[in-house]
């Protein structure tokens, strides 16, 4: 890793005296590292001042991005569909252990979420994770070209996930009025449209939308299965909903892991920030961004996961869990205010992949902020060939549902834990050199501790999480639920 010479450990003052004590010694180092710190801030914003400088002539300017506008994005991406499959992971891990994971796992992604906005802040020309991975694994282009793999992989298979989601809603409202293919198809198409802005100011604005939308769609769900006499599939010899505060007898490794990673995988999406703050006209204001949504996941997704389980209860709850409204009505009017977010999570992921190629295309050309024939043609061509790529994916692979949750376990991993536990440890050894835990004292040692711990963490995602996410898949072959490739069967709910 290149490192910069505001933080190398050797550049301490060497006025101090070869008498003095440790403690004075320790204090010099402190101060010093002090003002290090604030130089490296100043430059940090003159490199940031002189990026928008440069596209202040464009037509096309990139770094416009407020930290409200970040905010959009973010509420956009965590604030979706996945909030309505907390309840049958609170019905499989019960309620008590399933709020606590809640909020302890929103409370690493956001500590590790800052560890990322501080990285960047030191680097302000990192665009996006592919280039922390090579910095912070001693800048090997092996790694780069390995994150970039992990990266573009991860972000298509979220956009196929949104594609079948996208059929799942269109056979649920219509009542299987077509082939599944032809609804996959049509949002596919619609997606793609949606992502030809190329900005994310541009795109922050559908965001809003996006969230606003989702927030009420799950609030109309909660109060429906609120009101309604009882769940789908309710039968006397089944009885009232079953509410259990911890997990229920008999509980297996595979589903309870599965629910665990649920959980954690809704909250996991640091891979996008590194995009999104190379994109801000502020970036030392991104903490307000994070913070905001923090707070609105862990009141949002604890309330919806609690609420609408305990009014469906462990023998009528549904992932996710518009299936277990009884109403007609009330389903399809809640899953309904769910359509820009079905659509724009896939488009928000799209146009991460796209900007760290087309960048990479046309980087240092005129096609980058301007608006050319070349540039357009070759952006909208990146696109299709994204979402062409997501929908075949998503369509021939009959157990796509959980080659998703294998592809988290392996990729969440690095970009969940590995990465921000590495990358914390890389800058305090730049700050206080290599035995940084003990010349920083107290916080030292935790900060370490902490940090090994969430490498450790990625690395059970790793090696546990994949292995309950294969097993799933097998599972499933075993009781005969996988589809087959290209299907026309109903998803609907």
């Amino acid at each position: 890793m290149a490192e910069s010479n505001a933080f190398k450990p050797n550049s301490r003052r060497s006025s101090v005296s070869d008498h003095a004590s440790a403690a004075d010694k320790l204090k010099q180092m402190d101060l010093e590292n002090q003002k290090q710190q604030v130089g490296s801030g100043s430059d940090s914003e003159g490199e940031i001042g002189r990026q928008i400088e440069m596209e202040s002539e464009n037509s096309i300017k990139y770094r416009t991005c407020s930290w409200q506008k970040t905010a959009a994005l973010l509420f956009s991406e965590y604030i979706c569909l996945a909030i309505m499959s907390f309840p049958w992971s609170y019905s499989v891990l019960g309620l008590v252990p399933g709020l606590i994971l809640t909020i302890v796992i929103a409370l690493i992604v956001l500590y590790t979420s800052l560890v990322i906005w501080k990285f960047c802040l030191r680097h302000p020309h990192v665009r996006d994770v592919c280039d922390i991975g090579q910095m912070i694994f001693w800048d090997s282009k092996i790694v780069w070209w390995l994150t970039a793999f992990m990266f573009l992989l991860n972000n298509t298979f979220i956009q196929g996930l949104h594609c079948l989601v996208g059929a799942e809603y269109l056979n649920t409202i219509s009542g299987h009025g077509a082939c599944t293919i032809i609804f996959s198809l049509v949002t596919a198409i619609i997606s793609l449209i949606c992502s030809l802005p190329r900005t994310f100011s541009a795109l922050s604005r559908v965001a809003t939308l996006s969230a606003f939308t989702t927030f009420i769609s799950v609030m109309l769900a909660l109060i429906f299965s609120a009101i309604e006499d009882h769940p789908a599939g309710y039968t006397p010899e089944k009885g009232d909903p079953i509410v259990k505060a911890i997990p229920v007898a008999g509980t297996t490794f595979v589903s309870g892991m599965s629910a665990f990673l649920n959980i954690s995988y809704t909250f996991i999406g640091q891979i996008t920030l590194p995009s999104f703050i190379a994109e801000m006209k502020e970036p030392k204001d991104f903490w307000k961004s994070v913070t905001a949504v923090t707070v609105a996941e862990i009141i949002v997704f604890s309330l919806v996961g609690a609420i609408v389980y305990a009014y469906t209860g462990n023998q009528y709850i549904t992932s996710p869990a518009f299936g277990s409204l009884g109403n007609e009505v009330y389903k399809k009017v809640s899953f309904s205010f769910m359509i820009p977010t079905l659509i724009f999570l896939g488009v928000l992921y799209a146009s991460v992949s796209a900007r760290f190629i087309f960048f990479r295309l046309f980087e240092g050309t005129r096609h980058k902020g301007n608006h050319t024939v070349l540039g357009w043609a070759a952006w909208t061509g990146i696109l299709i060939i994204l979402w062409i790529l997501a929908f075949v994916i998503a369509e021939v692979i009959p157990f796509f549902s959980d080659l998703e949750s294998i592809m988290s376990s392996l990729f969440d991993s690095f970009f969940g834990f590995i990465f921000w536990g590495t990358a914390y440890l890389r800058m305090r050894r730049e700050d206080y050199g290599p035995n940084f835990y003990r010349n920083r004292g107290i916080r030292g040692w935790l900060g370490a501790i902490l940090n090994v711990t969430l490498i450790i963490a990625g690395l059970f995602f790793l090696g546990p999480g994949t292995y309950a996410s294969v097993e799933s898949v097998i599972i499933s072959y075993r009781e005969g639920t996988v589809g087959t490739p290209f299907s026309c069967a109903n998803t609907g709910l």
